[in-house]
């Protein structure tokens, strides 16, 4: 949910800004992005606290 609409309300740049991992600037998708969130922590944290601060 978080990452769904973070893609639609910051969007992939603003994410790829703020988390510069390889799944939010080559070619983002919601499928690569959770599958490498799921398995990387530290990336995880940083999703989180970017909604938190959007919201």
């Amino acid at each position: 949910m978080m990452v769904t609409q973070l893609s639609e309300q910051p969007g992939w740049a603003a994410m790829a800004e703020a988390i510069p991992v390889r799944c939010f600037t080559h070619d983002p998708s919601i499928k690569s992005s959770l599958k490498f969130l799921r398995r990387t922590p530290w990336a995880r944290k940083k999703v989180e606290d970017l909604y938190r601060q959007t919201r």
